[in-house]
């Protein structure tokens, strides 16, 4: 199973989430934040933070001119 709690799984994971709500024409903006090492863990972790509200986009993407 992959880990998505890494820098590398963490950057997997907001690229689908990205992708997921841009074909649904929806534009969502996913960060990485590296919290350090995390003792229950017994290593680091980074989270995927969103501006996502209760896991919905908040906003549409604009349609291009043409």
């Amino acid at each position: 199973m992959a880990d998505l709690c890494n820098r590398d799984g963490a950057d997997r994971l907001a690229a689908k989430i990205q992708e997921f709500w841009r074909k649904r024409g929806f534009d969502v903006v996913v960060e990485m934040r590296d919290e350090g090492f995390v003792s229950t863990m017994r290593s680091s972790r980074t989270d995927v933070r969103s501006d996502m509200i209760n896991g919905m986009p908040t906003r549409q993407l604009v349609a291009e001119a043409g």
